[in-house]
């Protein structure tokens, strides 16, 4: 069992910077994957990020590839998306999923968290 809440959202011009981070709790946090979801009003949630269990590799859609970077502590048990550059088509609820499925399938993940708002002005 993992339980994960997101922090670190918030309003910020296009342009800006934000840094996202989601603590875990759970004793099996290491073996997971762990993934960033986002959801625009109106719009299915979409694939962000996703990094393997031991850090060694990540995956980016399309639209935030070298924007974004995902990162994961696992002594600390936390993951973190930095977003740089970030544009008004970024803005919605991000969320934190942990999974051990294919990285960009919202299927393939176990564990959500309740979601951190992200709006970017223009």
């Amino acid at each position: 069992q993992v339980q994960l809440v997101e922090s670190g959202g918030g309003l910020v011009q296009a342009g800006g910077s934000l840094r996202l981070s989601c603590a875990a709790s759970g004793r099996t946090f290491s073996s997971y994957a762990m993934g960033w979801f986002r959801q625009a009003p109106g719009k299915a949630r979409e694939f962000v990020a996703a990094i393997s269990w031991s850090g060694g590799s990540t995956y980016y859609a399309d639209s935030v590839k070298g924007r974004f970077t995902i990162s994961r502590d696992n002594v600390k048990k936390m993951v973190y998306l930095q977003m740089n550059s970030l544009k008004p088509e970024d803005t919605g609820v991000y969320y934190c999923a942990a999974g051990t499925g294919r990285y960009s399938d919202e299927n393939e993940y176990d564990y959500w968290g309740q979601g951190t708002q992200v709006t970017v002005s223009s």
